[in-house]
C-alpha cells in the first residue's frame, strides 16, 4: 500500500504525480528531473480529494522510496508531523497579507532533513488580492528546495500570474461505485449503507465518510431533504429559513467553543496572564490584549465561515433535491443523490413543471451567491424558501 492509494478514482493525476516524484528524486541527485517543478496547484469539485492528493505528493517527495506508505517519514507527513511539511488551513473567511508574508518568511527556509521543503496550501483560493500578489513573488523566485502544493476548486479560483506559474493537476468526481467500495472495505461500513452514503455524496469521499460513520449528519440531511415538503405557507417559509440559521448557528458552535477556550487560555498563559513572581502580575503583560483581540477577531471569522459552510452543505442538498425533482419530471435515466425521498420526489414532479423546478434550483444557487456577498442569512433563506414555495411569484 502505498501514499496514493487513498485516492479514490483518480489514477491518471497518480500517475502524473508518480512521474513527478521520480523526477524529484532525480533532481536531488543531480539529475534533470523532467516532469518535477517547484509549484503545483491541485484542482476539483469538492470531496475529489484535492488536500489528499497534495499530501500524498509531499509524503512522495519527501519518501525514499517515493511514497511507499509505511516508513516513518510518509508516517510524519499523514499526522502532519514531519518538521518539512507546513500545511496552511485558512479557517476565516479569507487569508490576509500579513499571514501570507510570514508564511513566504517561513517557505524561505532550508529543508531540515535535507530533501524538500514542501508549502500545503488548503483553499488558497480564500487569499485576499494582497496575499495572492505576496504569494506570487514567492512562486516567481523559490528557493531552490521549496515546492509549493496549492489547492483549489478550480484554476480560475486563482490569479492567472500564480496558476500559469503552476502545474495544473485536475482530480476528477469519483464514482459512487468507487467511493462505496472504499466505505466498505476501509471503513467497515455495511454495504448497503455504504452504498446510500456513496450515492448521497456525489462523489464527495469526505462527506460520503461522515454520512456513514454519523447517525447526526444523516439526521441532519433528513431534516433539509423534509424542508420542501413543508412549504406550504408564508410562515411556514420563514420558519424553515429560522430553522436553516439556527443548525448552522449550532454547527459553528459545537466545532469551534472548545478550539476557542483553548486557543485563549493557551494565549493568555504565553502573555503572562496568572504568572507569579517578582515583577510579574496576574493581568496580562504589555502587548497581551492586543494579540488577545487579534485572536478573537479570526475566531469570529472562522465561526462565520463554519456556519457559511454548514449553510452551503444544506442547499447543495436541496439543490440536489430539485435537481432529482427535474430528472422525474423529465423522465431523465440517472442516478437520483435522493433516491431515499422518492415518494416526495414522485409527488413534487406531479404537482409542478420542470421550469418551477429549474426556478426553484436558480433561487438556491442565488442564496448561495447572497450568503458568500454577505447578505444577512436569515433574509437570504426568507427570500429563497418563498421561492421554493411559490417559484412564480
Amino acid at each position: 500500500m502505498t501514499v496514493f492509494d487513498d485516492l479514490v478514482g483518480q489514477d491518471r493525476s497518480v500517475d502524473v504525480l508518480r512521474q513527478a516524484a521520480t523526477a524529484g528524486a532525480e533532481v536531488l541527485a543531480g539529475g534533470p528531473g523532467t516532469g518535477m517543478t517547484h509549484a503545483w496547484l491541485f484542482t476539483g469539485p469538492p470531496g475529489s480529494g484535492r488536500t489528499e492528493a497534495a499530501q500524498a505528493f509531499a509524503a512522495a517527495l519527501l519518501c525514499h522510496s517515493g511514497g511507499c506508505g509505511h516508513c516513518e517519514l510518509c508516517h510524519q507527513v499523514a499526522v502532519g508531523s514531519h518538521p518539512d511539511v507546513e500545511t496552511v488551513r485558512p479557517q476565516g473567511l479569507s487569508y490576509g497579507v500579513k499571514e501570507t508574508r510570514e508564511l513566504v518568511l517561513r517557505a524561505a527556509g532550508a529543508p531540515t532533513l535535507g530533501r524538500w521543503r514542501v508549502i500545503l496550501f488548503e483553499d488558497a483560493q480564500r487569499a485576499t488580492e494582497a496575499a495572492a500578489n505576496a504569494l506570487l513573488k514567492a512562486i516567481e523566485e523559490p528557493p531552490p528546495r521549496t515546492v509549493w502544493l496549492l489547492c483549489a476548486p478550480s484554476p480560475d479560483d486563482m490569479m492567472i500570474t500564480i496558476r500559469s506559474r503552476c502545474r495544473v493537476v485536475t482530480l476528477r468526481t469519483p464514482s459512487t461505485e468507487a467511493v462505496a467500495h472504499v466505505l466498505a472495505t476501509r471503513d467497515d461500513v455495511p454495504p448497503e449503507l455504504a452504498a446510500f452514503a456513496a450515492r448521497a455524496a456525489q462523489g464527495n469521499v469526505s462527506r460520503a465518510r461522515r454520512l456513514a460513520l454519523d447517525a447526526e449528519v444523516r439526521r441532519r440531511r433528513e431534516s433539509v431533504l423534509s424542508l420542501p415538503r413543508g412549504l406550504t405557507s408564508l410562515g411556514a417559509c420563514v420558519e424553515a429559513a429560522e430553522r436553516l440559521v439556527k443548525t448552522s448557528a449550532e454547527d459553528a458552535e459545537e466545532a469551534t467553543t472548545r478550539l476557542n477556550e483553548t486557543e485563549t487560555a493557551e494565549l493568555r498563559k504565553i502573555y503572562g496572564e496568572g504568572s507569579s513572581g517578582k515583577g510579574l502580575n496576574k493581568g496580562l503583560v504589555r502587548g497581551g490584549a492586543g494579540a488577545v483581540k487579534e485572536l478573537e477577531d479570526r475566531q469570529k471569522s472562522r465561526a462565520t465561515r463554519v456556519r457559511r459552510d454548514s449553510l452551503d452543505s444544506a442547499l447543495l442538498d436541496l439543490a440536489s433535491f430539485y435537481r432529482d425533482v427535474l430528472a422525474v419530471q423529465l423522465g431523465a435515466v440517472v442516478e437520483l443523490p435522493t433516491e431515499d425521498r422518492r415518494a416526495d420526489l414522485d409527488a413534487l414532479a406531479v404537482v409542478s413543471t420542470p421550469e418551477d423546478s429549474l426556478r426553484r434550483i436558480d433561487a438556491i444557487m442565488l442564496c448561495r451567491e447572497r450568503l458568500e456577498a454577505n447578505v444577512n442569512p436569515q433574509m437570504a433563506l426568507e427570500s429563497m424558501t418563498i421561492s421554493l414555495w411559490k417559484p412564480r411569484l
